[in-house]
Order: C-alpha cells, then structure tokens, then sequence
C-alpha cells in the first residue's frame, strides 16, 4: 500500500514554476466536499441542486485552473482568494465588511512597517494574506440573486434551466472557496511548511501541503460515503453570514497544529493511520457541512423580498459611506 501511496503523490500535477503545495484541496476532496453538501440538502432547500450535482462536482476545481501564470490578469484576481493566512492581518481587528478597505488597510500597515520591519511588510499584502472570506460571500450574494431567478421563474410558471444552471456556476465558486477554508493549510501563513519560530520542529518542507490534501486523500479513495453522516443537521439559519465565514475558517485554522504533529510523525506516509483520516473526514464534513448551509440560507434569502437600501451604498450621503473606495460596506 505505501509504495501505491509514494506513486500517487509522485504523479501530482506540477504547474510551471509552481509546486503541488500551491493547489488546493485535491480534486477528489473538493468534488466529495460539493457532492456530499448538495446530498445532505433537505427537501425544503434548493433541491433543484440535485440536477446538478454531477456539473458541480466535476467542476469543483474550476477555480483553481483560473491561477495559471500564462493568464496574469486572472491569477493576480484569483490567487488571493483561495486563502486567509491570518498572522499576516493581526493588527487589524474588526476585519472590515468590504474587500477593498481590507485591501487599503493592508497597504496603510505596509507604510507604517516597511521601513522598521521590511521582512514582515514583504508579505504584508493581498497576496500573502488571502481574500477567501470576501470571495465566499460574494459568491454567496450572486447565489441569493440567482436562486430569486429561480424561484421566481418556478412563480410564474417559465423554465428555470437557465437561472439554475447560473446558480450552479456560482456553487462551484462557492463551494471551492468553502472547501478551501475547511483545509487548516488554506487559513495560516504555515501553508507550505513551518515559517519563522518553529520551537515545536514541525517541517519547513514546502510538500506537506500536497502530500496531506491530496496525496493522503487520494491514497484513502475518499468518497462521499465517508463523510456524509458527520454533517449533521442544517445550521446557520440566522445570523450574519460573513461572520460565521470568518467563525468558519477561524475553527479550520485551529487544527493547524493537528495537521502538523501527525506530519511529524510522518503520519500521511501510511494510508490506514487512523488520525490522519480522522482529520480528513472531520475537516471535508466541515466544510461540507458548511457548504450545505450555505446553500440552503441562500434558498431562504431569495424568497424574501430584497431589502431597500436608501441611500444607496454608493451615495456619499449614506452614513456608512468611505470616500476611500466610493461605497458603503454592508
């Protein structure tokens, strides 16, 4: 078993210039992650998902592709949502509602620190501190405005193909950035091997990142049947979406050290090591999980009428308004 182990992670795609450690979820994990939350959706939800479910989760790794070097302008955009290194941005407390004040106050920490601290302002940016939380809720908000679509072609008797299909594209975005997040690798900046103090000598190798999420979970055939009576019942029925993101990644990031202490005793080399697929089912259900209450808050959202807004988020005279990035953040 282990030299079918060393032969599956040896045959992990390599991107130019780029190591596996890079990549997300693998692509297994990302499918099960899509395919397990659309099956646990209960018959109040959006269930026309179902219909799609086969699309979604071939596609769950769709984003990833949008990351290539040879397509700059995309990967400059895309890159930075698929993680949220969370050292990086201590000093900011709240994290602010709107992608391009959290942009701004990035830069505004980079001035003050670059000339006391330049190794730390280096990685003081978009691209060593991640977006996912911001591109989740986006892709959550494009959600709710496609599922009205649905619901209101079901309304009034038209063919909702369209609309639905709309709103499998925009699951699969979701459902990237939320499986993303689930993975504590994708939430610290110890995502490619251990970075400064190590007083615990865990691996600075760059490998471990591949070698857990899609070596490991390639080896154990990680299949929907594994994770689907860990998700348990829908949740996140209330409450401020955009914080239970950050709640959400801020629980992944806690079993940061787990993944460690099991690679130090080189734990993912064995394919039966019961901690680490206890790990992998726990951390697949999570995002799973969230993924399907996600899904299933949007299809509640949608049936309300959209809250006006008065004055409008880009109106000066709005009181929440920041003349910074022209907007009022939610």
């Amino acid at each position: 078993m282990r030299h079918l182990f060393l032969a599956a992670l040896a045959a992990l795609p390599v991107v130019a210039g780029q190591s596996t450690a890079a990549q997300a979820w693998g692509e297994r994990a990302h499918a099960v992650i899509d395919r397990a939350a659309i099956e646990a959706i209960p018959d109040d939800g959006p269930i026309f998902l179902r219909k799609q479910i086969d699309f979604i989760a071939g596609s769950a790794s769709l984003p990833d592709s949008w990351r290539g070097n040879s397509e700059n302008f995309s990967k400059i955009e895309e890159d930075p949502n698929h993680g949220w290194f969370k050292e990086q941005f201590a000093f900011l407390r709240p994290i602010p509602r709107s992608r391009y004040e959290f942009v701004l106050a990035l830069h505004k920490q980079y001035d003050r620190i670059k000339g006391t601290d330049p190794e730390t302002a280096g990685r003081t940016n978009i691209r060593w501190t991640g977006t996912l939380p911001y591109a989740a809720i986006e892709a959550y908000d494009r959600l709710v405005v496609c599922m009205r679509a649905v619901r209101a072609a079901q309304n009034e008797g038209r063919d909702s193909t369209f609309p639905e299909q709309h709103c499998a594209f925009q699951v699969i975005r979701l459902g990237h950035y939320i499986g993303d997040g689930s993975q504590p690798l994708h939430d610290s900046i110890h995502s490619d091997g251990w970075r400064g103090d190590n007083p615990q000598n865990y691996t600075r190798d760059r490998s471990i990142h591949g070698r857990f999420e899609s070596g490991f979970v390639d080896a154990i055939a990680l299949s929907t049947g594994d994770i689907a009576g860990r998700i348990g019942a829908p949740g996140h029925r209330s409450g401020d979406m955009f914080d239970a993101i950050l709640a959400f990644l801020d629980e992944a990031a806690g079993k940061l050290d787990s993944v460690y202490t099991l690679e130090k005793r080189s734990g993912f080399a064995d394919p039966a090591d019961k901690e680490v697929r206890a790990l992998v089912y726990e951390r697949t259900a999570a995002g799973a999980s969230m993924l399907r209450d996600m899904l299933c808050r949007a299809w509640e959202e949608s049936a309300a009428v959209p809250a006006a807004v008065d004055p409008s988020p880009l109106d000066p005279a709005n009181p929440r308004y920041n003349p910074e990035t022209g907007s009022a953040p939610d």
